[in-house]
Formats: structure tokens, sequence, C-alpha cells
């Protein structure tokens, strides 16, 4: 039968969801429960194959899995075994899905936030969980600069050079940027996005609202078609896939 798993992981020390031979992935980790409790290999397929350091608050996956045991139960013994690995993922729920569901080609959207910590002061409570800018950035800016990226466009000033998508066109249907507190949190959602699309953004972004770009500048980039003429690639640590919907 098969599953949908949603799944919370903190990044931090693990190569990513895609399975590594040099290091621990969340795939990795869910895939060796998967054989322990089913006596046998099985493939965990994940909706966005997120990098290094990236996080997670509501990845989604499937899996075959033969079994009598009811969903929460399937939950519980997940949870138990992944403690004793000492893996920092957390299988939120687990539902009966249709035999012909896939996390990733039958996602309608992706969403992500990326959170930027911007005070003069370090956070010690918030290490390799945002980004920490120490400068003021100025949100209203960054604002006027995401406008130039909402909709349909050729993002390749904003792709990995190692991007293997076919195609730089997308449509980003969401971008919002809001300053809580001491943290500015960019909101994204898309059908899919490039590698580094979003680190990209917010990298230059953040260039933005440090007064080094103006907000056209972006429109600039974005029709320049090269990815030299962007920003930095924001850090991992800030970035958390937030949602999938189908």
């Amino acid at each position: 039968m098969r599953y949908k798993l949603t799944i919370e992981y903190d990044g931090t020390g693990i190569l990513g969801w895609q399975r590594q031979k040099d290091g621990p992935s969340v795939q990795e980790y869910l895939e060796t429960v998967l054989a322990k409790l089913s006596g046998a290999s099985s493939e965990v397929a994940g909706a966005g194959r997120t990098d290094a350091g990236v996080h997670a608050l509501a990845q989604v996956a499937h899996m075959d899995f033969a079994t009598s045991m009811e969903p929460w139960k399937i939950r519980e013994a997940f949870n138990a075994n992944l403690r004793l690995l000492g893996a920092k993922v957390s299988v939120i729920s687990v539902e009966p899905a249709a035999d012909d569901f896939h996390a990733r080609f039958s996602a309608r959207g992706r969403g992500y936030i990326y959170r930027i910590f911007n005070r003069r002061a370090p956070s010690v409570l918030l290490d390799n969980r945002v980004w920490w800018v120490p400068v003021e950035l100025d949100v209203e800016q960054m604002r006027r600069g995401a406008a130039y990226l909402l909709g349909y466009h050729d993002f390749t000033s904003f792709r990995a050079a190692a991007c293997q998508a076919k195609s730089p066109l997308k449509t980003l249907d969401v971008f919002d940027i809001d300053r809580v507190g001491d943290e500015i949190i960019f909101t994204l959602e898309a059908r899919s996005f490039l590698h580094h699309q979003v680190r990209n953004m917010v990298g230059t972004l953040k260039m933005v609202g440090e007064g080094k770009l103006a907000p056209a500048d972006i429109e600039r980039i974005l029709a320049a078609k090269d990815r030299t003429a962007a920003g930095v690639t924001a850090p991992a640590e800030g970035l958390y896939l937030s949602k999938v919907w189908y």
C-alpha cells in the first residue's frame, strides 16, 4: 500500500534530502527505518531535494509498505526508530495514498520561507536556523525589488550553475517580505523552483536592503539572464521548505 508522509527536519549536519555516498541524508534515515520495519529495501521519494543545511517544516514523501499497522502506528514506529538513529527528523503524519500518488510529480506547488535575523547582536538561540545580518535592512526597498520577480520569467540569473532543470522559465506566484521583531521573513510560493533560486533571490534582495542595489536593478538582473549579474547566494541555514500542496 502507498502512504503519504509529512516530515519535519533540522538540516544541520545532514547532506540534504537525497541519499549521498559521503554522509547522512533525510532519505537515507527514512529508508533505513522502512527497511527495518518491512524487512526489505524500498525507496522513500520526496517532493523536493533540499540542499545540505536546509530545513523542512512540512516536506512530503511517499513510500510503499505492506503492513497491517494503522497509519498512526507507522508514524510512531518511524519516530521511535529515528530517535534511536539520532536523526533530527520527525514524521508528523502518515496517510494512505492512491497507488498513483507521487510526492514529487503529483505536487501542484511548493512553498518556502527564508529567515534573516537582522540586529547588531547575534542570537545564540537561533544558531543554524537563520541568516544573521547585523546591518539594518530596508524592508520596503526589498519589497519593491521583489515585485519585479513575481510572475513568469526566465530566472537564469538566479539559477545555480549545477541546476539540472530543463528550462529556466518559472512562474513565481508569491513573494512576501515581512519584519517580525528582529526577523525578516521571506515567503515564496511557486509550482517549482530552480536549484538555489530562492537563496539567490534572497541574497540579491539583501543587497537591495543594504542600499548596494536599487530595487529597479532587480529588473535589469533578471533581464541579463546571467548568474554573475545577481548577488550572493544566501546561506542554507535560513531556508525552510514550508509546504507542498496537491
